[in-house]
């Protein structure tokens, strides 16, 4: 990097901050602070959907996978996440939205306490949390990877850096400055991303490759296959449904997205953009990435360093600023937002059951207490960031899948479930089964039984077992043991229940289990 480099960095932090600046201005209260007070349009909703699902993951972890394996890491990644919002957005995305037009609920985890109990939305709550420290810390650590790359700056400077930064504007202005930041960041993107892929292009060209001719090249035999290595068919399968939950509200900051649009209508519409975003802008991200074993040579075992090399070699001083700055969008953004959900979670789920005095904090209060949560969210990822390849959690990568995929779904299950009238029989019971049994599944088949079997338990299986685990639980202790009471029913009503007038939330509430099952039939449906 030199001096026309940083200038573009430095000059895209500033901007972050005067659109914190800027939109606190637009925040009065928790619910504008979480929520956007649903005002937030369809398309940036959409937009900042899609920015809060990257991180610099992609440009270290992915790209990784890219140069060892080719382009099942789009196969494998992006495209299930795609499928998996497009079919969220007629099966989650109203309903989330209805959790705050109807229940006035500024936490996509408070209507637990009413779905199931106090304790099944503690536990969710609390175990989602720290899930997310983790799972931050990995794009913290990324980032700092990259920048490393770059500057030379030491790891854990990086991370400091990027967090105090984030944290500046997303503290001070909530869910606004995150869309507004990630819609700025979305455009940075795609001038970084069209940079790089030209930039490719013609650096094949001028080795003689053609576009479609370096699929031949001895350098990427069998890049071209959708699933090799440890990313068969069962990852593939295991990775849709994880993806299903996680990117439609299972890990709260994308359920932020769908609350913020100001109808169920509008929050559709901004998860049939972000689907049709994953769909289609990954495949211009990871064109040079399934190149780069054809431009160099990666230092890392992983390969996981290979884009910020590529980016080094290829592209001129200023533009090479522009894709640093990409980096930092991508990774910003999820954090940003994975901070404000946190941040929502426990002003509004967890300190009024610990703290007394939080039952009766008046609106400012409760917005200190906000902001002062994220700050402290952001802090304790940072710190997680720093253990990123140690022997507790390994690479980064391994986080990111491992950890995260395999831990969200026992979380995610009875949150998301808890939606749907076809599992009105759930209470919570099946609730904290699901949980227990599904987070007591990772530590057996990541551990215990990892360390038994040769060659370690295969990676598909360490991410589904958990998940196949809660989800059958979740629908066989409801089956057994049914608790659809009628405040429960008429919670799952409320949400189901098509139109956004104030007489839809007035919904007839069915006959609990036991009695007349079929008068959900009767009920107004989707």
């Amino acid at each position: 990097m030199n001096g026309l480099d940083w200038a573009v960095l430095i000059g895209y932090f500033g901007v972050m901050v005067a659109i914190g600046i800027w939109s606190h201005k637009r925040v009065d209260d928790v619910s504008d602070f979480f929520t956007a007070g649903g005002k937030m349009p369809w398309w940036l909703s959409g937009i900042s959907h899609h920015m809060s699902g990257y991180s610099a993951v992609m440009f270290t972890g992915y790209a990784g996978i890219a140069y060892t394996y080719g382009v099942t890491s789009f196969v494998t990644w992006s495209f299930p996440i795609a499928l998996g919002i497009a079919i969220g957005s007629k099966l989650f995305a109203p309903r989330i939205n209805r959790l705050r037009s109807r229940l006035h609920v500024a936490s996509p985890l408070e209507y637990l306490k009413n779905r199931y109990d106090l304790k099944t939305q503690q536990a969710l709550a609390w175990s989602g949390m720290l899930l997310k420290i983790v799972d931050v810390g990995a794009k913290w650590a990324a980032i700092a990877t990259l920048l490393s790359v770059f500057t030379g700056i030491s790891l854990n400077q990086g991370i400091l850096i990027t967090g105090a930064i984030t944290a500046v504007y997303c503290t001070i202005g909530g869910l606004w400055a995150d869309a507004l930041t990630e819609l700025g960041q979305f455009v940075i993107q795609l001038l970084a991303g069209v940079a790089m892929f030209i930039a490719v292009v013609l650096k094949l060209n001028d080795k003689g490759i053609g576009f479609l001719g370096a699929w031949d090249e001895p350098e990427l035999q069998g890049h071209g296959e959708p699933l090799v290595g440890p990313y068969g068919t069962v990852f593939l399968l295991a990775f849709l449904f994880i993806k299903l939950f996680e990117y439609n509200g299972g890990m709260l900051n994308q359920a932020q997205r769908y609350m913020a649009t100001a109808s169920a209508k509008e929050a559709e519409r901004s998860a049939r953009l972000s689907a049709v975003l994953w769909l289609v802008w990954p495949l211009v991200l990871f064109f040079p990435m399934w190149m780069s074993p054809l431009l160099v040579d990666a230092q890392k075992p992983d390969g996981s360093d290979s884009y910020g090399l590529m980016t080094e070699q290829l592209l001129p001083h200023g533009l090479l600023g522009l894709v640093i700055v990409g980096f930092f969008s991508h990774t910003m953004a999820m954090c940003s937002s994975d901070a404000n959900a946190i941040a929502a979670v426990f002003t509004r789920d967890c300190a009024p059951v610990v703290w007394r005095r939080a039952r009766s904090w008046s609106q400012g209060q409760g917005l200190r207490v906000a902001r002062i949560t994220t700050v402290v969210f952001l802090g304790l990822s940072m710190a997680a960031a720093t253990q990123v390849n140690s022997p507790t959690f390994k690479d980064i990568i391994t986080v990111v899948i491992k950890w995260v995929a395999g831990l969200m779904g026992p979380m995610a299950i009875p949150m998301m479930l808890g939606l749907l009238r076809p599992f009105r029989r759930s209470g919570p019971t099946a609730a904290l089964t699901s949980w227990s049994m599904g987070l007591l599944a990772f530590y057996l088949v990541n551990y215990p039984i990892n360390d038994r079997v040769s060659g370690g338990v295969p990676l598909q299986y360490q991410v589904s077992i958990p998940l196949a685990v809660s989800l059958v639980l979740y629908i066989l202790v409801g089956f057994i043991k049914p608790e659809d009471t009628p405040e429960r029913l008429a919670i799952i009503e409320k949400i189901n229940t098509d139109g956004d007038g104030e007489g839809a939330a007035a919904a007839a509430i069915p006959t609990p289990a036991g009695g007349v099952d079929d008068v959900i039939g009767t009920s107004a449906r989707d």
